[in-house]
């Protein structure tokens, strides 16, 4: 027999077509198998979880994504436990099954370090509590030969060491020495200044910030002192004195005019006394004149 006499052969055509077909099926299953393990043609909308409660997120869409939590921040303003950032960002097309890597807020407060302030100017304390993410909660003064200077510093009434870890933000009660002369001073004028400065210019300047009022309903971005007790055309006062203050929103105030107007009624509650003085130096100039002739 030739050595193509097998083309000639029933049984040859047979045996090639049930290879042909099991080479096909073998391919049709395989990209079967391809579509549903890769969710050919189901794309879907990331959602947005972000501002959302991880934990809840874990488990409502469990079914969907697989988590992994990578990292947590600690910024100002968001709710512990939320998500701040996602990786696929929001709706970014995706297949479910797909991993899904999360940054959320962290849970417990953040911690800082409590810095040494004695022996500092009151300037220079403020600066490193400021840096040191805490607040002060009051300026206790008492008498001491260095004026301005740290005597020494307390957290919730108690001493508080250097070092001594605190929640970011914890008041912070700075004793602070009267110096010599235990001169009285002004309070500065914040008339117009943001609410969100108030206290620390007060606390640079010695002072205590007392009770704030609203006269008017805004976002606190857009609220500034409109009046102050004691004020800055007051008195002069002791160091550590706390001031009050009013806010008004600068979007339903002109703050310009209303300082010009302020101005303009203190030079009045105080013209008498300089007309009074003015005539006095005139009468006093106009007696020696005529002593002089």
């Amino acid at each position: 027999m030739g050595r193509l006499q097998f083309l000639k052969l029933k049984k040859f055509y047979i045996n090639l077509l049930i290879i042909l077909a099991l080479c096909f099926a073998i391919l049709w299953l395989t990209f079967r198998f391809l579509d549903r393990y890769t969710r050919h043609d189901e794309v879907y909308s990331m959602p947005d979880f972000t501002g959302m409660n991880y934990h809840e997120v874990e488990r409502q869409y469990a079914k969907d994504f697989h988590f992994f939590l990578i990292d947590s921040v600690y910024p100002k303003g968001q709710e512990p436990g939320s998500i701040y950032q996602q990786d696929p960002l929001p709706n970014s097309k995706i297949k479910k099954g797909r991993n899904v890597y999360i940054i959320i807020v962290a849970e417990t407060p953040e911690k800082t370090a409590m810095p040494n302030l004695k022996n500092l100017s009151l300037r220079q304390a403020l600066g490193l509590l400021e840096s040191a993410g805490l607040s002060v909660e009051s300026l206790d003064y008492r008498e001491s030969p260095f004026k301005n200077a740290i005597l020494d510093q307390y957290y919730r009434g108690m001493p508080v060491a250097e070092g001594t870890e605190l929640v970011k933000g914890s008041p912070i009660q700075l004793l602070v020495g009267l110096g010599r002369d235990e001169n009285r001073q002004k309070v500065p004028n914040l008339i117009g200044k943001p609410a969100s400065e108030a206290k620390r210019l007060l606390n640079l300047s010695g002072f205590n910030l007392g009770t704030e009022s609203y006269e008017d309903s805004d976002s606190l971005q857009y609220m500034c002192v409109r009046s102050m007790d004691p004020g800055p055309s007051s008195a002069s006062v002791y160091p550590g004195t706390a001031v009050n203050l009013i806010y008004h929103s600068s979007r339903t105030l002109d703050f310009k005019k209303e300082m010009s107007r302020l101005l303009y009624e203190d030079s009045l509650a105080h013209a008498p006394r300089y007309i009074e003085t003015n005539s006095e130096t005139i009468e006093t100039t106009s007696i020696e004149y005529e002593d002089e002739f």
